[in-house]
């Protein structure tokens, strides 16, 4: 009888370690979508401020004009659901458009010194910065939930439970020599 109550406590713990391990695991994958979706809405608003130095430099060069609103519109939302290689792709697109923005705003010395434009890029800047942020954030989530399925005996569970590695958010090689957006 002793062994029975024994045996039965043993199962009740192994269930509550079962429970309270994949209620971890869904708060990291929670924590991980929530990310992605941050890193979405920044990305929109910084998809917004260029649309705003798009239509100051309307005025300057109407061709650079039609050639960054065809970029412009290859836009994408990112959703919770999104890759690490789709957010990579959008912030791509964003990187080129920027850059004929700057070129436009370098050949015309009145367009860089007007302070809408002025204003208009340091919230370009600081959407970006708010984005790199976000790329932590989702990393280190990442990193937690790597670590937690990776390990055992929750492998066990992670993989009985469907829970799979996540990929990094990887900084873009291209990016480390890319001008300053001042």
């Amino acid at each position: 009888m002793p062994y029975l109550i024994g045996f039965g406590a043993l199962i009740v713990i192994i269930i509550l370690w079962v429970i309270s391990t994949q209620r971890s695991m869904v708060a990291l994958d929670e924590n991980i979508n929530n990310a992605m979706s941050q890193i979405g809405v920044q990305l929109s608003s910084r998809w917004d401020a260029l649309t705003s130095l798009l239509d100051l430099t309307k005025g300057y060069a109407d061709y650079e004009y039609k050639t960054i609103t065809e970029t412009i519109k290859a836009r994408r939302s990112i959703t919770r659901d999104s890759s690490p290689e789709e957010v990579n792709a959008q912030e791509n697109i964003i990187s080129e458009a920027m850059g004929k923005i700057m070129a436009v705003a370098e050949s015309y010395p009145d367009l860089k010194a007007n302070s809408t434009y002025i204003k208009t890029m340091d919230s370009v800047n600081q959407y970006e910065n708010m984005v790199r942020m976000s790329r932590l954030v989702y990393n280190d989530s990442v990193t937690k939930l790597n670590r937690s399925i990776r390990m055992f005996p929750a492998s066990i569970i992670a993989n009985s439970l469907g829970f799979k590695v996540r990929a990094y958010l990887e900084a873009e090689s291209a990016k480390a020599g890319a001008p300053s957006m001042k």
